[in-house]
């Protein structure tokens, strides 16, 4: 009798459930980072397992052009408030135009959408038994499929949908970027964050750069807190950003700036130091030991960021 995977909300142990036809439990234990499933303890073989969708069945071939399942996992990694929901939906209208029998796509489409109703809405008892009836029918109609065919090719698509289905959401964007894009995939999974006063528009533009998720996110949030500042620091900041050498420590300093309440030429200057332009780092490095700031000036010299602040300050209004 075939069993199916069934899809519920994680215990308090950090556990899914499977659900079989010939009743019983079988408790599984989850990486929270890729969302594999790992069998605890069962006494059942599992017909379904010969189906760890969108791998045992070779419908995720190795394809050149896209990035690992590791690099789509630090998105959830970077967000308590990642939106499962929000994902599910929208790795569903990404992937399915790309499924091509009209059957199969309208039975994956269906899946989709009564796993997202239960994922917005976790505590209903009535959409959990919803979503495992679809997912039993989409898994059991993929290993059918598989049995009966000679190739890989015709189901793939819909079983890197049904790993999304599954909340295997590194697995499913690994498996459909080389023909839905990483653009598209980058602006998903960095939407699906949800995270307060974070610069998304940057966090595209680090990512298209060649930052790792991780990176970009941490890049985007630190920028974001700081939406007020002046375009002019703004720019020197994000150029930082694409460089990869903006941390906490560079953040607070150049927060000085801001703070610093620079008149229009205050602040090219300032800009022209953090650019480091040799002939206006001298002259300020002069006027600072003129003024018996040596100290000051020393740092400046090093590229201090708390020295550019006070260098502009002292220029005269």
């Amino acid at each position: 009798m075939v069993a199916f995977l069934s899809l519920l909300a994680p215990g308090p142990a950090g556990y899914l459930a499977l659900g079989g036809l010939a009743g019983g439990r079988l408790r599984l234990s989850v990486d929270p980072l890729t969302a594999e499933l790992h069998p605890v303890a069962s006494s059942r073989v599992c017909p379904v397992w010969r189906l760890p969708v969108g791998d045992a069945v070779g419908v995720v071939a190795q394809r050149s052009g896209r990035h690992p399942e590791s690099w789509w996992a630090q998105f959830p990694a970077a967000s308590e408030r990642f939106d499962a929901a929000y994902t599910v939906d929208g790795l569903g209208e990404l992937i399915l135009p790309h499924i091509p029998s009209p059957l199969l796509r309208r039975e994956a489409e269906i899946a989709t959408d009564i796993v997202v109703r239960r994922l917005e809405r976790p505590n209903s008892p009535e959409a959990a038994e919803r979503a495992d009836n679809a997912l039993q029918r989409f898994v059991a109609t993929l290993d059918r499929i598989a049995d009966r065919s000679t190739g890989t090719g015709s189901i793939a698509e819909a079983a890197a949908l049904c790993d999304a289905l599954l909340g295997r959401y590194p697995k499913a964007a690994s498996a459909c970027e080389p023909y839905v894009g990483t653009v598209k995939l980058a602006k998903l999974f960095v939407t699906a964050l949800r995270l307060d006063y974070f610069d998304i528009p940057l966090a595209l533009r680090l990512l298209g750069g060649g930052q790792e998720p991780a990176q970009a996110v941490r890049s985007g949030l630190l920028i974001g807190r700081y939406s007020w500042w002046p375009a002019w620091l703004l720019n020197v900041v994000t150029e930082r950003a694409l460089a990869g050498t903006l941390d906490e420590e560079t953040i607070t300093a150049l927060d000085n700036c801001a703070y610093a309440s620079l008149s229009p030429a205050q602040a090219r200057l300032a800009r022209h130091l953090l650019a480091g332009d040799a002939r206006l780092i001298g002259t300020a490095v002069t006027r600072l030991e003129v003024l018996g700031e040596s100290e000051a000036a020393a740092r400046l010299r090093e590229g201090d960021l708390k020295a550019v602040a006070l260098a502009a300050r002292l220029m005269p209004m």
